[in-house]
């Protein structure tokens, strides 16, 4: 199978172990993935970002055919049950493949807005292991275990842990892809950075010394300046595209207008062109994998659509200002109004401004905080090794990451109606 990309170019899986991305492809699960967008509402913002969850799922895929020839390429030293096998790649392509397939419509919006509702890697789960999909079928047609193997891989989990990591971690073939996809598709040159070198400069580094367990290290001499790229790419993600004020209000409101009809609905009332996953959640039963798999984007747009004539009137009027892109704005916060006490001021004070323009607090006001921690943290650290001495932690070599580790990119917004935002801002005295 060969594929043109728009940031890969020439995409082939032709070689037999390939082969389960191509059966994989016609999957009713997999196919979903072209009606469910990468980066939900972030065309509000930037026009050209209406790439899908499948461009990004063949372009995993394809990063890991890429790096899987490096693995063989540099594995000669490792013993013969850390070598990538054929059935291995076979794993790692299919887990990269599959690693989004149980995302909800509009990326991660809709995971929030129904208390309860699975994170999207339960739901990748229970496609992978549930007999009655395709994509289980296939799997198991080519290995009964594959299933499970796939379902470890996705999770960060499995016996070979650099395969893991390569799947779930700090890097893997999935921000490989998306920083690259993303940064294209919105028009932005902050999540460009050099692949080809960075896979070039991949290396393998004992732990403690043992060679039984060994981990994906860059090279000191030459991988630096591609994995500090890497990693700042992301961060420059979050600041200018994912954290976006439109981007972030949108959401805001698109979950505002599915918990609010969730309420109705458990009012008693009727609603039009209810998706029965959100009915079962109004009732309280837990969604099943048939009615999840309904939902798409467009389904959820629809269903917001038939929600403008609802009679229940802040559902109405908030769905009619979401397809009409007349959004909320943001006020962010900075200092002590950003700190947990300030901000729940903030917040009370512009709830009481919207009452006393007689709006629902609960609908036309709220409090957005985002973070994301670029690199550090909990994750295992990157190493680095060097033609002589030890392997050495990623943060412990750059200067740039060691001053970036364990830091948390913030944002602190109120997420307001237009119509109130001149009178909280006097409220709060910010004139």
């Amino acid at each position: 199978m060969i594929l043109r990309d728009p940031v890969h170019g020439l995409v082939a899986f032709e070689s037999e172990e390939e082969r389960v991305v191509e059966r994989l492809m016609d999957a009713a699960e997999i196919q979903r993935l072209r009606r469910v967008r990468q980066l939900g509402v972030t065309s509000l913002a930037f026009p050209g970002a209406e790439h899908s969850r499948f461009a990004h799922s063949i372009g995993a895929a394809f990063v890991m055919k890429l790096l899987l020839a490096r693995l063989r390429a540099i594995h000669g030293a490792l013993p013969p049950e850390q070598r990538v096998t054929h059935e291995l790649a076979v794993q790692a392509l299919a887990a990269a493949f599959v690693h989004d397939v149980g995302h909800g419509p509009l990326s991660h919006l809709f995971e929030d807005a129904i208390p309860g509702t699975p994170p999207h890697e339960t739901w990748t789960e229970r496609i992978v292991l549930d007999p009655a999909t395709d994509v289980h079928r296939v799997l198991r047609s080519l290995d009964r275990d594959l299933p499970s193997r796939v379902v470890d891989l996705v999770h960060g989990r499995h016996e070979v842990p650099y395969l893991a990591r390569a799947v779930s971690g700090q890097f893997d073939v999935d921000r490989c892809d998306y920083l690259l996809r993303d940064a294209h598709a919105t028009g932005v040159t902050y999540g460009l950075y050099d692949l080809d070198w960075l896979l070039r400069s991949l290396r393998f580094a004992p732990v403690g010394g043992c060679r039984l367990a060994p981990v994906l290290a860059i090279d000191g001499a030459k991988g630096l300046p591609a994995i500090e790229t890497f990693i700042t790419a992301r961060l420059f993600m979050f600041q200018q595209v994912y954290l976006h004020k439109a981007t972030r209000a949108a959401e805001w409101m698109i979950r505002t207008c599915i918990a609010r009809a969730v309420d109705v609905l458990r009012r008693g009332d009727v609603l039009d062109s209810v998706p029965r996953a959100i009915l079962a959640a109004a009732r309280g039963d837990s969604m099943s994998l048939a009615d999840y798999l309904e939902l798409d984007d467009g389904v959820l747009w629809g269903a917001m659509h038939a929600w403008e004539s609802a009679s229940d009137a802040p559902l109405a009027d908030v769905a009619r200002r979401i397809r009409a892109r007349a959004l909320h704005k943001t006020l962010e916060l900075f200092g002590e109004q950003a700190t947990p006490d300030g901000r729940e001021r903030a917040l009370a004070v512009a709830r009481d401004v919207a009452r006393s323009h007689k709006l629902d607090p609960d609908v036309y006001v709220g409090l957005d905080i985002a973070s994301d921690e670029p690199f550090g943290g909990s994750e295992e650290p990157l190493m680095v090794v060097f033609r002589k001495g030890s392997p050495r932690p990623l943060q412990d070599v750059s200067f740039l990451l060691g001053r970036l580790s364990g830091q948390v990119l913030s944002r602190v917004r109120l997420i307001l109606a237009p119509e109130l935002r001149d009178p909280l801002i006097h409220a709060l005295g910010y004139e």
